[in-house]
């Protein structure tokens, strides 16, 4: 079917086309003034991105779809809803209880239930280039509408700060057991220690082991030099024993040295004597005695000296053995002292760990306790919705252009389908396609008078042979 065929189409059943067309508009015309206006209040919030005061830190980076879309959900959560119904009241009036009760039976709660029934009239619109959320509320009461706008946006924003709250409640309980047990800990380790000092004298571990390591310093280099004065005094008297009349004590004692000089004077003297009066003379024999005596006089004497190097070696061995021990048992002392410095140093260190993990649990339970008490938060009321003054629904103008656009569609769709359950033939084309023979001629002015009455009463029908074939042709 072409536009050459549709047009007569239209033009024959525009009766048709006009009824449902009037019908369809008169139909949405009607619906429309019976529809309920409802007016719609709108308020808009904004979620601020700046320093967390309490935290010090940033509440949100950057405003993301994610975060905008995750903000228009708690808005539309059940747990907003409910929180409108609390602050409202809407829960105490009787007329809603009684609904309530008839509804459900009283099952449930009164809460949800209201809850659920102010969601339909909730619209959220979130901004696509700004942190700007619109909250709208549609109602047939302009001033239930902005009051129930007003008060999402109000219950949006305690739950916001309720999301942000209660969590740092929850942590500042944890931290609060946790700081007790930290501080018990504490005080343990710092019991162990005190008492570890206590029992072994310590007051200042590291000055002590300083002077106990420069007493052992000491004690060593005594007993370095001990051990060489005696390794000399040794020599000495290994000498004294053998050749001790040679000996350095021995030569440089004076007594043995005046005795040696009386004792060759007296040899001399006797030499003298023998040549003079021969070896049997008194004089003589009195200066050999004389002789002998001296000789006996230095050999006590030197014996007395070697004596006294043997002693002197046998003290500095003694001193010697006496320092070493000293040493051996500074050395014991010293190792024993490290021992407990190590195990002090462990108790220190717990106490150390303990006093900082106390530390930190005290710091995250006072910011946690300041995010607890926190009244503050991220989103904050960009306007207040105002009782509308027009209504917002329904659009009469918008309906009734929708409705001659409808109807219009409607009347052509109908006209159509009149034509194809009465098929008739409208114009030469029609008789050519049903035929399927070609057309030699036509009578001008057919379609006047009775002609053209006859002409459109035609059925669909093949035509006889007779009016036209291409044999005759």
């Amino acid at each position: 079917m072409n536009l050459t065929q549709l047009i007569p189409i239209l033009l024959a059943r525009w009766r048709t086309a006009l009824a449902v067309f009037a019908t369809v508009v008169l139909g949405v015309l009607v619906v429309t003034l019976a529809t309920t206006s409802k007016y719609t209040a709108t308020a808009s919030v904004v979620a601020d991105v700046k320093p967390d005061p309490v935290s010090a830190m940033l509440m949100q980076s950057s405003i993301t779809p994610a975060y905008i879309a995750t903000q228009v959900d708690v808005i539309r959560s059940d747990r907003v809803a409910q929180r409108v119904v609390r602050n409202a009241k809407l829960a105490d009036d009787p007329e809603v209880r009684a609904r309530w009760l008839k509804a459900t039976r009283g099952e449930g709660k009164i809460d949800a239930w209201m809850a659920d029934s102010l969601r339909p009239g909730l619209e959220v619109k979130p901004s696509l280039q700004s942190s700007i959320i619109e909250v709208s509320y549609k109602s047939p009461d302009p001033r239930f509408a902005a009051n129930m706008a007003n008060a999402f946006v109000q219950a949006y924003i305690e739950v916001t700060l309720d999301l942000k709250v209660d969590p740092a409640r929850q942590y500042r309980s944890f931290f609060d057991s946790r700081a007790k047990e930290a501080r018990e800990r504490l005080e343990e380790a710092q019991a162990k220690l005190s008492a570890f000092q206590k029992d072994n004298g310590i007051i200042a571990t590291d000055e002590r082991l300083d002077v106990e390591n420069a007493r052992l310093n000491e004690l060593s280099t005594q007993l370095v030099t001990l051990q060489a004065i005696s390794a000399e005094s040794s020599s000495r008297q290994n000498q004294a024993a053998t050749s001790g009349d040679r000996i350095q004590e021995v030569l440089v004692n004076p007594v043995i040295g005046s005795l040696k000089s009386d004792l060759s004077r007296a040899e001399g003297k006797l030499q003298e004597l023998n040549a003079r009066y021969g070896e049997n003379h008194p004089q003589v024999v009195e200066a050999r005695a004389n002789i002998a005596e001296l000789k006996a006089r230095v050999d006590a004497e030197v014996r007395r000296v070697t004596g006294g190097v043997g002693v002197a070696a046998s003290i500095n061995r003694a001193r010697e053995a006496d320092v070493r021990a000293s040493l051996e048992a500074q050395r014991g002392k010293l190792l024993r002292m490290k021992a407990l410095r190590d195990e002090g140093s462990v108790l220190l260190r717990d106490v150390e760990n303990a006093q900082r993990a106390y530390d930190a649990i005290q710091t995250r339970l006072t910011q946690t306790s300041l995010e607890s008490q926190t009244t503050l938060s991220n989103v904050n009321i960009l306007t207040q919705a105002e009782p509308p003054l027009t209504p917002s629904s329904p659009k009469t103008y918008l309906n009734l252009l929708m409705g001659v656009f409808l109807g219009t569609f409607m009347g052509l769709l109908a006209a159509l389908a009149h034509e194809l359950l009465d098929r008739r033939l409208r114009s030469v084309q029609d008789l050519a396609m049903i035929a399927d023979l070609p057309v030699l001629a036509t009578i001008p002015g057919a379609d006047a008078g009775r002609g053209s009455s006859a002409w459109h009463r035609l059925r669909w029908r093949r035509p006889r042979p007779v009016v036209s074939n291409k044999a005759s042709a």
